[in-house]
C-alpha cells in the first residue's frame, strides 16, 4: 500500500511539471491542479480553481475559449480543498470518480460497475462516467449548482429520486450552496419558483411548451424554446435557444436575481437578456387574493381582478397601500345547477398552482364543465396551448399579475354566479360539453345601465365644484390630533414608563434632533421604540403631529411602523416597532460593525430605500417628500431590510403637484439639495439628492460631512467626482466588503448615485428610474457635473443653538431653522 501510495504522488510530481489538457480520464489516467478536461470541441473545461482571492480548492468547470473565467458547475461545493495540499480526480477500479488528496478521499460520484469506466466531459458541458457499453452512469447534469445550461432540466426524475434545482452560491467567494433556490414546485401542476429558505420571493408561472407565463420572448431573432415533460416518471422542464447555436447560459446570483446570458462575439462579452425579478411586480403573491398587479399603473401597483366583481377586504388599508388582505368577491358564489358561469380575463401572469388539480388530455370545453361540476373550484385554464390540458384552481386566486402583450399573458376563466355575467361572459351548458355565449344584457339593461352613469357623472361634477382647492405642499398642521386622522391607537403614559422601566438610561438607543429614543416591552411581550419629545429639542410640536398624521398613512415594507402616540400634560411620545440593528449609520460608518454588511446586504438596502421613496413619491395616497434622508434615518430590521424613518420634516402634495417653496429650509447638510438649501425650493429631486449622497456613502463607507482626503476635497462628493472622471471609482469600495463585492454592481450604484446629486434638479432621475437603473443591466446616462455645497460657503444658520451643532461640525442632526438666501 505504502508503495502504491508513494507511486501515485511520484506520478502527480511528474504530471504537475506541466499543463495537460485531457479528453477523457480513465483507469489508466488522471487529473491533477493544473491539468483540465477539454470537452472534444474545446467549449468547456474543467479543471481545479480557486473564486477570487480565497484559499479554498475546487473541481469546477467553464467556458475554455472566453477570457473572464466564468465557472458554470462546481463538484465540491459542500467540501472545499483548504491548503496546497496535492490533487487529483481518478477513476477508481469500482467505476467511481473521485477526487482525493494524500490523506482521503473528498468527493466522489457515488457510482459502481463491474467494468472499465471513463469520465469524459461533453460538448454541452455535462461531465458523465460512462461503463464500456456507454452506458452513463452518473452525469453532472443531475447535480446542478448555480447555472442552468442549454438541455439542463429543472423538475424530479421518480424512478431515480432524483430533483433538479439551481442553489445560488453564497458569495462571490464561496461556491457552497446559500439560501437562494430555483426550481420547480411539482406537488401540483408544476411551475418554477425562486426560494429564500422555504419563502417564495418570484414565481414565473405554470410550465408551457410554448412560453412560460410572464418570461417575454427576448427577441424576434432570439427566443427560448422550452421543452415540459409531465408523466408518472418524471416531471422536469427544460429550454434551450432556437436558430443559431449560442453560448448562454441561466443562472441564479446570491442577489436573488435570475439571469438569462448569452456570448455575443462582436461585443466580446456576455451580454444579459433578461432578469428577474423585474420590479415590485414580481414579489410573490404581493396584491394578495384575488389582486391583480400591473407593470403599468402610475399611481398604485395593485387593484382588485375586476372592480365591478371584486372589492378590497378592507379599503382603508388598501388604500394606504397595504394590499395584505387582498380582494373579496362583492356576492358570495352560489351552489346549484345553473347558478354560475365564467368571465374570461386575458394577458394574465396565471394564479399560483397550489391547491389545483390537471388532466394532460382534457379539452378546454371538457375543462369548464369539470370546473362547474365542483362548487368549489374557482377557476380553469389551458396553461399549455400546445396541447389540451385542464387546470382548475380549488381556492382563492393568488399572485396574478396583469402582464403587457407578448409578454406570455394566458387566459383564465374565472366562476362568477349568473346574476354577475355580461355579454362577453360563457356559460356551461349541463347538457354537454359545448361552450355558448349567452347575452344577459338586454335593451332595457342598457338603458338602466346608461342612466345609472349620468346620475353618477352629474353627482361627481356637482362633487368637483363644491370641492375645497387644496394648498401646494401644505404640512400637516391640526391644532389637535384626532384618533380617525392618525389611524393609529394611544398609549396611555403609565404604559409607555412600565415597558420602558421609566425611561431607564439602560434602555436609551440613542438621541437625535427629537429628543432621546428608548427600547420598551409591552406587556404581551412585543419590542417597541419610544421616540421621546425634549423640552429643549429644536423640534416641537408641529413636527410631532406631523409625524404622527404622515406616517400613520403609509404602509410599505420599507418605511418604519408607527404603533401609536401618547400625549399626556408635556409629554410627548410616539411608539414605533423596534429595528434590532438600529440605524444604518452606526454599522457602515464603524470600522468594527461595518463588516456586518457585505456587499450584497449593502445593494439590498440600496434598493430598498428607493422603493420605499417610490411609494412615498408616486404609490401612496399623499404625495410625500420626506425632505430628510440620510443614513441615521434608516433602520435595520433583523434581516437587515431597511426601513425609512423619522417623518417629523416631511410635507405632503396632493393631486400632480411635486414641488413647493419653503422661508424655512429643514434638513441636514450633505444631504441637502442645494436648489433646497440656497433657495429654499423642494420637490420629489430632493429626495433624490439625499438619496444619492446615502447611497455614495453606503458604498464608500465615508461620511460626505466630515470627509478627510489628502488632496484635500470638501466633501466625499467631490472625491467620487474626481475618481469617477479618472476611470478609477472601484477604489471607493470599502475594505469591509471587498472580498464580497461585485464590481459591476457596485460601479451601476456609484454611476446611478451620481445621476442622483447632479447640479440641476432637472437632469436627476425621479424615484421610479431609479429602481429600473439599479435593477436592470442597460446602458446608463453619462452624470452631468454635481453639486459640491458646503455649509461653509453657501449657507447661513439661523437662531440654532451652538451647543449643538456647529458650522463644521462632524454629526449629521437635522437642521430646523435654516434661512435660504
Amino acid at each position: 500500500m505504502e508503495g502504491a501510495t508513494l507511486l501515485l504522488f511520484s506520478l502527480l510530481f511528474l504530471h504537475k511539471s506541466h499543463a495537460v489538457e485531457l479528453d477523457t480520464i480513465s483507469d489508466s489516467s488522471f487529473l491533477t491542479d493544473g491539468d483540465t478536461l477539454v470537452s472534444a470541441t474545446g467549449i468547456f473545461e474543467l479543471g481545479f480553481f480557486q473564486p477570487g482571492s480565497a484559499e479554498n480548492r475546487y473541481l469546477g468547470m467553464w467556458y475554455k475559449q472566453i477570457s473572464v473565467r466564468t465557472v458554470v458547475w462546481v463538484a465540491n461545493r459542500n467540501d472545499p480543498l483548504p491548503g496546497a495540499s496535492p490533487l487529483v480526480l481518478k477513476i477508481t477500479d469500482e467505476g467511481l470518480l473521485g477526487i482525493f488528496d494524500n490523506i482521503s478521499m473528498i468527493w466522489s460520484s457515488n457510482t459502481t460497475t463491474s467494468g472499465n469506466a471513463t469520465a469524459r466531459l461533453r460538448d454541452n458541458g455535462n461531465l458523465v462516467v460512462i461503463d464500456k457499453n456507454e452506458n452513463v452512469l452518473w452525469q453532472s447534469f443531475d447535480y446542478p449548482t448555480d447555472t442552468l445550461l442549454p438541455g439542463m432540466k429543472l423538475g424530479k426524475d421518480y424512478l431515480r429520486n432524483k430533483e433538479w434545482r439551481l442553489s445560488s452560491w453564497k458569495s462571490s467567494q464561496d461556491p457552497s450552496p446559500g439560501d437562494l433556490t430555483w426550481g420547480a414546485d411539482t406537488r401540483h401542476y408544476p411551475e418554477n419558483k425562486l426560494k429564500q429558505g422555504a419563502s417564495v420571493i418570484f414565481r414565473a408561472g405554470p410550465w408551457s411548451n410554448q412560453q412560460l407565463t410572464g418570461i417575454p420572448v427576448l427577441s424576434r431573432s432570439l427566443t427560448l424554446i422550452y421543452e415540459v415533460t409531465i408523466n408518472e416518471s418524471e416531471v422536469s422542464f427544460s429550454s434551450n435557444f432556437q436558430g443559431d447555436p449560442l453560448i448562454s447560459r441561466f443562472t441564479l446570483n446570491s442577489s436573488a436575481r435570475l439571469e438569462s446570458w448569452a456570448w455575443v462575439d462582436n461585443n466580446r462579452g456576455w451580454q444579459l437578456f433578461v432578469s428577474f425579478p423585474r420590479g415590485a411586480c414580481d414579489t410573490y403573491n404581493i396584491c394578495s387574493a384575488y389582486g391583480t398587479c400591473s407593470i403599468n399603473t402610475i399611481q398604485q401597483l395593485c387593484s382588485c381582478l375586476d372592480e365591478k366583481r371584486f372589492v378590497p377586504r378592507n379599503q382603508r388599508a388598501w388604500d394606504a397601500a397595504n394590499w395584505s388582505g387582498g380582494c373579496i368577491r362583492r356576492t358570495p358564489l352560489e351552489c346549484k345547477n345553473g347558478s354560475a358561469g365564467f368571465i374570461k380575463y386575458s394577458n394574465v401572469k396565471l394564479p399560483d398552482t397550489e391547491n389545483t388539480w390537471y388532466n394532460m388530455n382534457m379539452t378546454i370545453e371538457e375543462c369548464g364543465t369539470r370546473c362547474l361540476q365542483n362548487c368549489t373550484c374557482m377557476a380553469y385554464a389551458n396553461p399549455d396551448s400546445s396541447r389540451n390540458v385542464c387546470l382548475l384552481w380549488f381556492s382563492d386566486l393568488l399572485d396574478i399579475q396583469v402582464l403587457p402583450e407578448g409578454n406570455g399573458g394566458q387566459d383564465i376563466f374565472v366562476r362568477m354566479n349568473l346574476s354577475e355575467l355580461d355579454s362577453q361572459s360563457i356559460s356551461i351548458d349541463h347538457g354537454g360539453s359545448n361552450i355558448k355565449v349567452i347575452l344577459l344584457v338586454t335593451i332595457p339593461g342598457v338603458l338602466l345601465i346608461g342612466l345609472i352613469i349620468a346620475t353618477w357623472l352629474c353627482y361627481a361634477r356637482r362633487k368637483k365644484k363644491h370641492a375645497k382647492p387644496k394648498g401646494k405642499g401644505q404640512i400637516f398642521n391640526a391644532t389637535k390630533i384626532q384618533e380617525d386622522d392618525m389611524e393609529q391607537p394611544l398609549f396611555s403614559f403609565a404604559t409607555i414608563a412600565n415597558a420602558t422601566a421609566n425611561f431607564s438610561p439602560a434602555n436609551k438607543l440613542g438621541e437625535g434632533g427629537f429628543g432621546p429614543v428608548y427600547k420598551g416591552m409591552l406587556e404581551e411581550r412585543k419590542e417597541i421604540a419610544v421616540k421621546r419629545l425634549s423640552k429643549y429639542s429644536s423640534q416641537g410640536l408641529d413636527e410631532f403631529k406631523n409625524e404622527v398624521i404622515c406616517i400613520s398613512k403609509l404602509q410599505h415594507r420599507n418605511l418604519v411602523k408607527l404603533l401609536g402616540c401618547c400625549i399626556q400634560g408635556d409629554e410627548k411620545l410616539l411608539i414605533y416597532e423596534y429595528m434590532p440593528n438600529k440605524s444604518l449609520d452606526l454599522i457602515i460608518f464603524d470600522k468594527t460593525q461595518s463588516v456586518l454588511l457585505d456587499w450584497t446586504k449593502r445593494f439590498k438596502i440600496i434598493k430598498g430605500i428607493a422603493r420605499g421613496l417610490v411609494y412615498l413619491h408616486q404609490d401612496s395616497r399623499l404625495r410625500i417628500i420626506h425632505r430628510d434622508v440620510k443614513a441615521s434615518n434608516i433602520l435595520l430590521d433583523r434581516d437587515m431590510n431597511p426601513k425609512i424613518s423619522d417623518f417629523g420634516l416631511a410635507r405632503s402634495f396632493g393631486g400632480n403637484e411635486t414641488q413647493a417653496n419653503t422661508e424655512r429650509v429643514v434638513g441636514t447638510y450633505g444631504y441637502m439639495a442645494p436648489e433646497y438649501a440656497l433657495d429654499g425650493l423642494f420637490s420629489i429631486k430632493s429626495d433624490v439628492f439625499s438619496l444619492g449622497v446615502l447611497m455614495l456613502e453606503i458604498v464608500s463607507g465615508k461620511r460626505n460631512r466630515g470627509f478627510v482626503d489628502p488632496q484635500n476635497e470638501i466633501n466625499l462628493i467631490e472625491h467620487v467626482w474626481r475618481l469617477y472622471n479618472e476611470g478609477r471609482s472601484l477604489e471607493l469600495i470599502d475594505t469591509s466588503y471587498a472580498e464580497s463585492c461585485h464590481p459591476s454592481e457596485v460601479i451601476r450604484s456609484i454611476k446611478v448615485g451620481l445621476l442622483c446629486i447632479q447640479q440641476n434638479a432637472v437632469d436627476r432621475p425621479n424615484m421610479s428610474n431609479v429602481i429600473v437603473m439599479l435593477c436592470h443591466d442597460g446602458e446608463l446616462p453619462e452624470p452631468k457635473l454635481p453639486s459640491f455645497l458646503t455649509t461653509e460657503h453657501e449657507l447661513r444658520v439661523v437662531n440654532y443653538p451652538s451647543s449643538t451643532c456647529t458650522l463644521g461640525s462632524l454629526n449629521d442632526l437635522t437642521i430646523t431653522e435654516v434661512d435660504p438666501r
